[in-house]
């Protein structure tokens, strides 16, 4: 398997946990601040080390980033990793024929007629 196809798949992979999505959510909803760890915990109520496997998860696929501000944790989401999946996305589907909207390119002739 190629390595982009891979790179994607991980991200995927990282994605497909209701939590993580969460996490992304929130981070992208502060970006571009992103948020401190104890922040989210208290959003997210979940255990410290439950949320630390998550974002450890996130780092590892290369979805969000970590700084350390004196004792603190601050999580960013990687906005270039989130366009990628995005436009992986998209791409895709245009290599099909098929757009996001799932209209075909036989669709979009006959409109395009009318």
């Amino acid at each position: 398997m190629n390595n982009g196809i891979l790179r994607f798949a991980d991200r995927f992979a990282a994605l497909g946990h209701e939590v993580r999505l969460d996490i992304v959510r929130r981070l992208l909803a502060a970006h571009p601040e992103g948020r401190v760890a104890g922040e989210l915990q208290l959003d997210l109520d979940i255990p410290a080390s439950t949320l630390s496997h998550h974002l450890d998860a996130l780092r590892q696929a290369g979805l969000v980033e970590q700084r350390r501000e004196g004792r603190f944790l601050r999580y960013r989401a990687v906005t270039a990793a989130i366009h990628e999946i995005s436009s992986f996305l998209s791409d895709d589907c245009r290599i099909h024929g098929v757009g996001i909207d799932g209209s075909t390119a036989a669709d979009h002739r006959v409109s395009a007629a009318s």
